[in-house]
């Protein structure tokens, strides 16, 4: 094996992490508002409730995945994933 390609894999197992834990991190955001007895959320509350700066990302990722809707600072689950929350979609 060349030392390019034990970098190349290096770099792709990094990459899986990241996604992994990207994975991870929306998911928990995710479940906080849908768990949580009240709703909306600042991005600034998921944040400190997670400790995890990278928290506003994920709040970005679930709004781009249709997810969560966010009006200015304020977010909160759409209907669509409170639906499937309570269907337990993706449920093994």
């Amino acid at each position: 094996m060349t030392t390019t390609d034990r970098s190349h894999r290096r770099e792709s197992s990094e990459q899986a992490e990241r996604e992994v834990s990207e994975d991870q991190r929306d998911n928990t955001i995710l479940n906080i508002m849908l768990c949580g007895a009240s709703y909306p959320w600042t991005v600034d509350e998921l944040v400190r409730e997670v400790q995890d700066t990278e928290a506003a990302d994920a709040v970005a990722r679930l709004t781009e995945a249709g997810l969560v809707h966010r009006i200015g600072e304020f977010v909160f689950p759409t209907r669509t994933a409170r639906r499937s929350d309570e269907l337990q979609v993706g449920a093994i």
